[in-house]
């Protein structure tokens, strides 16, 4: 694990960060997601968007091309019900149409439930883990061929606080969401010595989005940060500058 966490006070997106690079976003339809599409299609990047939401997904698109970027390829998918085969139809279908990734952002996220582990529920227990957990594991196994075909390809995960500390009630997410650091831990340790990819997990703190307001519906809104006010460290790490940063566990707060 290397690379220095870096304050990016002085740093800017240059508008051409990302040419020709070819960036998969996951949970695209809304939220982070949303607003990362397209700051990575503004600053140059051919985007690849993922959701179950397809209206969504097209809302997306539209915001996308409206501001004249590059239509990006959708790629409808419930991650509560997809499977290992669907990741690897996936990962074809990209290869065939682009032959490598360049970058890779784990978006999407489900709450499940704020309750004591001793009530839980089995059911909502598996779907949890199926979307925060197995899911983008599996899905960046699949790619991973593609993103080692890339000279600098870079895989985030977007973390959560209660994923680094446990914190009560958090449940199946929490567990998910520290199971998803060790996962980016492993798979860093593995491809730093031979591989140009680069994997770190990016909290991006308290951000007005659908799954923070399930959680905290009483809160101000007015307090929190919107979703394009985060996407500034993920552009970084998903370009050149960050060359060299790897495993490591980042956060928005410490970057900005």
């Amino acid at each position: 694990m290397n690379g220095a966490i870096p304050s990016l006070t002085d740093w800017s997106a240059p508008a051409d960060l990302l040419q020709d690079r070819t960036i998969l976003v996951t949970g695209a339809a809304n939220g982070i997601g949303r607003a990362l599409a397209a700051a990575l299609a503004a600053h140059g990047a051919t985007t690849i968007l993922l959701d179950k939401d397809v209206r969504g997904l097209e809302q997306t698109c539209d915001r996308i091309t409206a501001a004249g970027h590059a239509e990006p390829a959708l790629a409808p998918m419930d991650l509560m019900g997809a499977t290992a085969n669907d990741y690897r139809d996936l990962a074809d279908t990209v290869g065939g149409a682009y032959r490598r990734l360049d970058g890779l952002v784990h978006s999407a996220a489900m709450l499940g439930a704020l309750v004591p582990l001793a009530h839980f529920e089995d059911e909502l227990w598996l779907q949890t883990l199926q979307v925060n957990l197995n899911a983008p594991c599996q899905l960046t196994l699949a790619c991973l061929p593609l993103l080692e075909n890339s000279a600098d390809a870079s895989i985030i995960f977007v973390a959560d606080a209660v994923g680094r500390r446990g914190k009560a009630y958090w449940g199946a997410y929490g567990v998910a969401k520290a199971g998803l650091e060790g996962f980016m831990q492993i798979l860093a340790d593995e491809l730093e010595a031979n591989t140009k990819v680069r994997v770190n997990s990016l909290d991006p703190g308290p951000v007005l989005t659908g799954l923070r307001r399930l959680a905290y519906p009483a809160e101000n809104a007015a307090m929190l940060n919107a979703p394009d006010d985060v996407v500034k460290p993920f552009l970084y790490l998903l370009g050149p500058d960050s060359a060299g940063i790897t495993g490591q566990q980042l956060s928005v707060a410490t970057m900005m």
